[in-house]
């Protein structure tokens, strides 16, 4: 980014973003894995720089030939086929009761399932 310099008594004023920032363009496919591995702090022996690499080249490969194809007409869309929510009708059913429920519990008391205390209040 470059700045304009301010001086005192001038016409300042900010530059639009068009003016400052230009996104990388990728000319050459390939990408630096020594210089990503050190960003992401990871160390990678010679042999893993190299399989990365071919990896990320046949990835790059495969990006640039998804943009030649022609998608000016094609309507945007979130899913590739039609999706919606499948859902039963929301109807009560008897549960098991207390007693059953209970009847298993490995400490209860006063018609109730007493767990160990987590909270210290």
């Amino acid at each position: 980014i470059r700045w304009p310099l301010f001086r005192r008594n001038s016409n300042f004023t900010v530059p639009s973003l068009a003016e400052t920032v230009h996104p990388p363009r990728m000319v050459d496919h390939t990408i630096d894995v020594r210089y990503v591995a050190n960003l992401a702090r990871i160390n990678l022996s010679e042999d893993e720089i190299e399989r990365f690499g071919e990896q990320l080249q046949g990835v790059m490969e495969h990006i640039a030939k998804l943009s030649e194809i022609e998608v000016e007409e094609v309507e945007a869309t979130a899913h590739a086929t039609q999706s919606s929510n499948r859902v039963r009708k929301d109807q009560p059913i008897p549960g098991i009761g207390s007693e059953a429920f209970l009847q298993n519990a490995p400490d209860q008391g006063a018609g109730q399932l007493r767990v160990p205390k987590v909270v210290d209040a």
